[in-house]
């Protein structure tokens, strides 16, 4: 088992908050100090109450399914001796009602665009099969309820 942790921390300055127009511009802060500009997304609360320059927490949960999952596609990939020179992902996610009727992250589609070096080229069935492999080891994926969809992209 392990615990991961991070500090959120919001100051209302001078505003006066009970008219529900105050800034929400926030920070989050990780271990090792790493900080970071943090806001809800100008889609649920608009400007000037939200800032575009901060990462919103949907944005976050999108970068977190993508980040998890290409760790687990690079780790898999090297111990089958696939040499990954550069990995990128233009992922989404769509917030709308789900079943119940409430706003969630229905669905997220990892577009990730893998470029390998060296004799050992994928196939596209094993293409496939790191990605999926990828997707069943993702702690974030195996966390959420969101349908976490992988489309790799070829070029």
């Amino acid at each position: 088992m392990a615990t991961y942790g991070a500090t959120i921390a919001w100051e209302r300055n001078a505003e006066t908050f009970t008219d529900n127009r105050y800034n929400r511009a926030h920070r989050w802060t990780f271990d090792g100090g790493i900080e970071l500009r943090a806001s809800s997304s100008a889609h649920v609360v608009p400007l000037p109450y939200s800032a575009e320059d901060a990462v919103d927490p949907e944005e976050a949960f999108v970068a977190s399914l993508s980040s998890c999952h290409m760790l687990w596609f690079l780790s898999i990939a090297a111990k089958q001796r696939f040499c990954v020179d550069s990995y990128s992902d233009a992922a989404e996610g769509i917030m709308e009602k789900n079943a119940e009727g409430r706003l969630a992250m229905t669905v997220v589609t990892l577009r990730p665009h893998v470029v390998f070096s060296g004799d050992k080229q994928p196939s596209l069935s094993e293409l496939e099969a790191l990605h999926h492999r990828a997707h069943d080891e993702c702690f974030i994926a195996n966390s959420v309820k969101t349908e976490v969809r992988c489309v790799p992209v070829l070029r």
